[in-house]
């Protein structure tokens, strides 16, 4: 595996709306150098490059061919998540893929067993979680603010993302629906926060069988839903903390902190995981107001992408964004709708070391 690299160059293979952001990331770090993007439309690609003097536009094979390529950033939809990841392995380059790691267990597994017989590094989104707001709340956590970890809550309700998506299809068949498509950065963060993740127990519903299109082209357009639509779940972490989470297409709203920690002597709320940054609160046993916490980890100003730049700085065995990390959950999210079809407990089968936290860092 690699060591710290001064500047790690790069490569783009999916330049849908994600891609800008990414670019934007790399655009304010000296350790990550932009040299290719490709995509299955050409047109795609050429529109990405013209935004970043000297990158080439390329095809997906000459791209894997470019030998100054060290990593490549896989931001294919979730579907090719594998095939193109394995792609890149085979290529001798490292992959930095787009959450979740692929869409089941099996090929993300052979995508972690390609990588290391390939002696090359994996890592996976969400890198939120490497941002001042979970960060912070972790510092919290380990400096014993609210004493010893009993629980924990995530909630992200919506009323469904047919409503703003124009093309809204794969939210609602199988591989997609809320938890896996938004619970990545909450089952992440749940990681960080309180440990792996040893067993689940779960339910879901799905309020209805079709959904209709509320914006672009496709307005008023029906189409099928042929998957859990609202889940809730209990995660019994190593550490034997219990975490409530609940994902939905299927409200309207919630007043619900994204997420919160309770230990014995205090609570935390902590901001959204899908944001790098955010306020933390704290209340502690007998205070009498909630206080908001200074914000004391993480990368500041962190946007997608800073994973990949914890790479460069950290080097592979010590990177926090890690297809490890990224297996693990989606196995405990894979875990918790087999749990709700089948009821009972699920053991989850994988487990991973709690990322190192990361001091307060400018880059």
């Amino acid at each position: 595996m690699g060591q710290p690299l001064s500047t790690l160059k790069v490569g783009i293979i999916g330049c849908g709306n994600i891609a800008a952001q990414y670019l934007d990331t790399f655009s304010r770090l000296g350790s990550v150098e932009l040299v290719a993007v490709a995509d299955l439309v050409p047109e795609r690609a050429a529109e990405v490059a013209a935004r970043v003097p000297g990158v080439q536009a390329l095809s997906i094979d000459e791209l894997l061919a470019e030998p100054s390529i060290q990593l490549v950033v896989n931001l294919t939809i979730p579907a090719a998540h594998a095939e193109v990841a394995q792609r890149i392995i085979a290529a001798g380059k490292e992959v930095y893929t787009e959450k979740p790691l692929t869409s089941d267990a099996e090929s993300a597994a052979a995508v972690l067993d390609a990588a290391a017989r390939a002696g090359v590094w994996v890592g996976c989104a969400p890198d939120t979680v490497l941002g001042t707001g979970i960060q912070t709340a972790r510092k919290a956590v380990d400096d014993g603010l609210i004493g010893r970890p009993i629980s924990a809550t995530a909630t992200m309700m919506t009323a469904g993302h047919e409503r703003w998506h124009p093309n809204p299809d794969f939210y609602y068949l199988p591989g997609g629906g809320p938890l896996l498509d938004m619970g990545p950065y909450y089952v992440s963060a749940l990681i960080q926060l309180l440990g792996p993740v040893a067993r689940v127990v779960g339910a879901g519903s799905r309020t209805r069988s079709e959904r209709v299109i509320g914006s672009g082209e496709r307005a008023g357009e029906r189409i099928p839903v042929e998957v859990l639509t609202h889940i809730t779940a209990v995660l019994t972490h190593e550490s034997g903390a219990l975490s409530t989470v609940v994902m939905s297409f299927d409200t309207v709203a919630t007043k619900a902190s994204s997420i919160e920690v309770h230990g014995e002597t205090g609570s935390l709320v902590v901001p959204d995981p899908n944001n790098f940054d955010g306020d933390v609160q704290l209340r502690t046993l007998g205070g009498d107001a909630w206080e908001t916490l200074p914000v004391s980890a993480g990368y500041v100003g962190a946007g997608r992408g800073i994973g990949i730049h914890d790479r460069a700085v950290s080097g592979a065995e010590a990177a926090r964004a890690s297809g490890a990390v990224g297996y693990h959950a989606l196995d405990i999210m894979l875990s918790v709708l087999r749990a709700a079809d089948e009821g009972g407990t699920v053991v989850v089968e994988s487990t991973c070391e709690r990322p190192s936290p990361v001091a307060l860092a400018e880059f």
